[in-house]
């Protein structure tokens, strides 16, 4: 090579390196079209996103459990149909256990929240009131329970019951007072008496004049889904 030429290169010196140059743009935007590809395909394929389902724990005795009626007609069924009749998914776990105490929810609250429910309607005290147990026992058995499910983090709904008058006056106003005061204490949502405008009426009752008949839990049901709704809105 002379002189003349030195330092100047071939007029196709560069066309190695610009085929190169070309094809890994080509090669780059290539799997970066078959990475959204892939992308949207797979997306295609994944449930989208939806709401934490709401689970709600009816920790109570035979009221709760349906005691007397056929499975479809007792209160967590009815009011898990009521809820969807609202547009509301809820599922309504039956935490029911006929002839149970306060004392009785507390003994199982712990492997009841294994369920892990958002939501819980507290219903216990009746078999209290009609044994004539402690009320103050009582008081203390609540608060553990609430404390319980407020420490899971579960929105709480407490139901308030009477005392049979049989007792006296001076126990039917220990007993009563007991879940208004436990309620505030804990400064959770209240429903004042679960069988609000069920009680004592013959034809909303069983014969044994206790338990509700299907007519009367629809009454519970109609009367306490304010609350509810209330409390599932708070959340």
């Amino acid at each position: 090579m002379d002189g003349s030429t030195r330092g100047v290169k071939s007029e196709n010196s560069n066309e190695p390196y610009k085929w190169g140059k070309t094809w890994a743009k080509q090669q780059a935007r290539r799997g970066f079209l078959m990475g959204m590809f892939g992308l949207s395909l797979l997306a295609a394929g994944l449930p989208k996103a939806e709401a934490a389902e709401l689970k709600i724990l009816a920790l109570g005795d035979s009221l709760t459990a349906g005691y007397g009626l056929p499975a479809a007609q007792g209160f967590t069924v009815k009011l898990e149909a009521a809820l969807r009749a609202k547009g509301i998914a809820a599922t309504v776990i039956n935490g029911g256990v006929s002839g149970d105490t306060s004392a009785g929810g507390l003994g199982r609250i712990d492997w009841m929240l294994a369920d892990k429910p958002t939501h819980a309607i507290v219903e216990l005290g009746a078999n209290d009131g009609l044994r004539g147990l402690d009320p103050g026992q009582m008081e203390k058995n609540l608060d553990a329970i609430l404390t319980k499910l407020k420490d899971a983090g579960v929105k709480v709904l407490l139901t308030g019951m009477r005392a049979p008058p049989n007792f006296g006056a001076a126990y039917t106003q220990s007993f009563d007072a007991v879940f208004p005061r436990v309620a505030e204490r804990h400064k959770v949502a209240f429903y004042p008496f679960f069988l609000d405008g069920v009680a004592a009426n013959p034809q909303l009752n069983q014969a044994d004049g206790i338990h509700p008949n299907e007519t009367g839990v629809n009454t519970v049901i109609e009367r306490i889904l304010p609350s509810v709704l209330s409390l599932l809105a708070s959340s």
